[in-house]
Order: C-alpha cells, then structure tokens, then sequence
C-alpha cells in the first residue's frame, strides 16, 4: 500500500506532544487531573474562549465524552436531537440510546441542523407523555460529511435553542480543521458563547489520545462524578493535561489542522481536474468523491480509504480524509494515479 487516507487518527501523535511526553515523564505528580499540567492546560483552554469560569473536562475519547455529557445533562425521559448522518446516530454503538436517551434523527442533504429542521421535530412530540421529550440538539463542526457551520448559522441555532429550552452540544473531533478552513468565520470563542457545551477534538489533531470538554458553569456541578462513575477519569490524568496544554502552546492546534486541510484541497483538486463529482462541498479534511466502481477498486489496491455510500448509476461515494502528518507527496503520488486511472477507464 502506497498511502492510507483512511482517518486522522492512523498516525501516533505530532512531535512537539512526544517531545513534551519525554520530557515530562519522570515528574511525579497527583493522578485523576488534579495535576498542574492539567490545570494548565484548562487555564489555556479558558483563555483561548474567553470563558474563565468554563468547566474544562479532558476525557480519553469521544465516544466517551459524547455518552457522558448527554447522559449526564438528560433526565431519564429526556432525548437529543440529531442528524441521521451525527456520530452519536451512526458510529457510537447506540452507546447514547444504551444509557436510556433516544436519539431523535433529522434527515439533512449537508448534515447542517437548522431550526426550521428542528421544529418538526419538536412538533410531533410536544407535550405527549407517552413520547420522550426533545431536550438537547447535537451537532458536530466539521459534520460528518465535511460541511462548515457558519457563525449566522449556529447563532440562530443558538438562538432557537434557547427560546425552546433545549441544550446545544457541538461534537468538536475535528474542531481544528473547522476553524482552519478557509471558508470558515467562527473563532473557538464564538463556538464557547454560542453553545451550552462543546469539545475540543485532540485524537484527530495529532494527540495520542484525547478530547477536552467544555461546559458552561450551571451544568459543571457533579460532572466528575459522571465522568468517574462512566469510567473515563484517567487515572494518568496528567498525559492528557499535558497534551492539551502542547496544543495550546504557541498556536500548535491550529497549525496542525491547517495542514491537514492545504493537503485535503490539494487532494480535492486532484479529483476536481479529473471532472470527479462530490457528495458534498467539503472544505476541510475529508473528501467525498463519488467513482466508478471499478476506479474505486483499482484505486483500493494501492490505497486506503473508507465506502461511504451507493449512489446508484453515478457510482459509489468514498471517503479520503488527510491528517496533520499527510505528506504532500503522498498526495501529488495520488493525483498521478488518479489520474491515469480515469484517462484508462475513459478511453476504454
């Protein structure tokens, strides 16, 4: 195999995070997250959102971080809103519907909520006992299928949310490439006053493992309970402050992603030059172009990446996703091959 543009999470974690690892590791500290790297790191965190009084929990996972906030925050009758395509719908195992909250789908052709797809929902149930009661909307920037939230978008999100008392969680795995991308105009502390609570992706922005948790101070009371008694606080807690507070030092984060993202366009143009058509206008990390099926597999014999989706006669969608450590000339190597590819399959 010649390159994997299978995920952002293939690779171990950036040298810097190494580096600070090494150097660190035979400092003795308190476990749990009661260390100084960890407060640290929550101290940065709170400056970069302009929130000093923001609870920042660093948990290992998202799937972790996603079924103990919305456990946590949700009575037993209470539901969350999400998109057909949102991680907590598709990927998670149905861990959120294991903890007793049903997850109420909205069907989106760019994986965006908006309250005008909101409000059906929230007509059917009403105030029907014999049915759960929409309590919180999920969403995830990027979404999983490449699309942005711009700043007008998640206000009146924000805004709807309010007026109907439902509580507004933004999944953040991949945060950084959403901030980074060059069609995006909300900054980390628009995300912070725009929503109840959010997470800072560091698994798939060159952490070895790792998500920081952001929530506003009314629903921090008894948060570590929840995350101690759904088995997530670390008792290394310190490996995760440590981190974060890499990624914060220095505009590391954001470097990161942006990389991943100038090698997603370069990959997206590849595609675009070969008259490829897409799921969607993705801008950032991950691409999905739709191929013919024997282009797919003559392709897959050299690379990997993941089948998203049939589409018919047009072919089948595939997803290619870059990562802070992708080469540019894995990249260029890759466009050589596709394009040969589509000259073969379109002269046959």
């Amino acid at each position: 195999m010649k390159y994997s543009f299978r995920n952002d999470y293939s690779e171990g974690a950036c040298p810097e995070i190494l580096e600070a690892l090494i150097q660190t590791n035979l400092v003795q500290t308190s476990g749990y997250g009661t260390d100084e790297y960890c407060e640290r790191a929550r101290e940065a965190i709170r400056k970069e959102i302009g929130m000093p009084d923001a609870a920042v929990h660093m948990i290992p996972g998202g799937t972790q971080t996603n079924l103990i906030l919305i456990s946590s925050l949700l009575r037993p009758h209470e539901a969350v809103i999400g998109t057909t395509v949102s991680h907590i719908n598709v990927h998670e195992t149905g861990s959120v519907e294991a903890t007793g909250h049903k997850v109420l789908t909205v069907e989106t052709p760019d994986g965006i909520l908006t309250p005008e797809r909101i409000q059906p929902v929230l007509d059917a149930h009403g105030s029907n006992p014999h049915m759960v009661k929409p309590r919180m909307v999920y969403i995830s920037n990027t979404t999983e299928i490449g699309t942005l939230y711009k700043k007008a978008e998640l206000a009146a999100l924000s805004k709807f949310c309010k007026e109907h008392n439902l509580i507004l969680f933004l999944d953040g795995a991949r945060l950084g490439c959403a901030l980074t991308a060059k069609e995006n105009d909300l900054t980390m502390a628009d995300i912070a006053a725009l929503t109840d609570c959010f997470y800072i992706g560091g698994t798939k922005n060159g952490a070895l493992f790792g998500e920081a948790l952001v929530l506003r101070p009314e629903y921090a009371e008894d948060f570590t309970y929840f995350v101690k008694q759904k088995g997530a606080l670390f008792a290394k807690g310190r490996l995760l402050g440590i981190q974060f507070l890499t990624l914060f030092e220095n505009g590391l984060f954001y470097r990161l992603a942006a990389h991943a993202n100038e090698q997603a366009m370069r990959l997206k143009q590849a595609f675009v030059d070969c008259g490829v058509e897409f799921l969607t206008d993705s801008c950032t990390n991950q691409q999905f172009p739709i191929l013919a099926e024997s282009i797919a597999a003559k392709l897959e014999k050299e690379y990997a990446f993941e089948f998203q989706e049939d589409c018919g006669e047009r072919g089948v969608c595939v997803r290619f996703v870059t990562s802070w450590a992708t080469p540019a000339e894995a990249v260029e190597e890759f466009a050589k091959d596709l394009k040969r590819l589509i000259q073969e399959y379109r002269g046959a």
